[in-house]
């Protein structure tokens, strides 16, 4: 009988160890015949290679939700950075999204088309076009997955908060006869995070009616400062809520700070989700 024990044991051991994964997450095409204008290309497979994605000619979202019980209706988009030449998909969409989900946020990643990347036939306003586009997928979708419609927001790292401005701070109302009912949901966020964003697609004159900010960068990240700077100058002058973080060192593409040796890098997604609480949103 002592013997039997032990090996009991290390049975029950190992099934713990080797539990079945959780499903894929699911992932949503942003049209169901392809991009507008490019449908002919929507069969076109990505390319990805260790932390990368090139090659999006269906533009997409990656869909994360968090466990039913820490579920609290909010939900994000995610636009990762990558110059506008690839997707830093893993460090800036899915660990974020995964953040986001123990927070009981959803979490959608997008996959928007490249317009700098080599031989590609896109602009940057295809970008513009799939970052509106996921937000109003996600509005008019939202009782689908238990979401708030009026707490929406939109998070960007790098040339992703450039997606993030262009989308925020252009038109944002639907088309109210849209043949499709997606299109007539408005692709304004609630709330917007921007993570040392680019400088395309911050206007001069901010709308009175601009989403609450967080903006985060680091002050040795030189090309990233003025961005944020404009952007807080903005929202003054509009009198619209924004927070601000620059960090005295940190450099560029630190993400959420998880392969940071500075503790207030690595420490910053908590200042991230006191905002969120401060600001309701959780």
């Amino acid at each position: 009988m002592n013997k039997i024990l032990p090996l009991i044991g290390g049975l029950l051991c190992a099934v713990g160890v080797f539990r079945i994964d959780a499903a894929e997450p699911q992932v949503i095409s942003l049209w169901t015949n392809g991009a507008p204008g490019f449908e002919s290309r929507r069969n076109e497979p990505e390319q990805a290679e260790s932390y990368w994605v090139r090659h999006v000619n269906n533009p997409s979202l990656t869909v994360f939700l968090p466990p039913p019980e820490k579920a609290n209706g909010a939900a994000v988009v995610i636009c990762p950075g990558g110059g506008h030449r690839e997707l830093v998909y893993n460090h800036e969409g899915v660990e974020p999204a995964h953040y986001f989900n123990n927070l009981g946020v959803a979490a959608f990643v997008l996959k928007y088309r490249l317009a700098r990347e080599e031989g590609s036939p896109y602009s940057l306003e295809n970008a513009h076009e799939d970052g509106q586009r996921a937000m109003r997928l996600v509005r008019s979708q939202a009782h689908e997955w238990n979401l708030d419609s009026n707490r929406i927001g939109i998070v960007g790292f790098s040339a992703g908060g450039e997606v993030v401005a262009m989308v925020s701070y252009g038109a944002t109302d639907g088309t109210a006869n849209a043949t499709d009912p997606i299109d007539r949901a408005s692709c304004r966020p609630d709330f917007l995070i921007s993570v040392y964003p680019g400088p395309l697609g911050i206007p001069d004159k901010f709308p009175v009616d601009a989403p609450p900010a967080l903006l985060v960068v680091a002050s040795d990240d030189v090309s990233h400062v003025g961005p944020v700077v404009k952007m807080l100058e903005g929202y003054r002058e509009a009198k619209r809520p924004v927070e601000v973080h620059i960090f005295s060192s940190g450099g560029h593409g630190f993400g959420l700070g998880t392969s940071s040796k500075l503790a207030a890098i690595k420490d910053w997604p908590q200042q991230m989700s006191d905002w969120l609480a401060d600001n309701k949103i959780l």
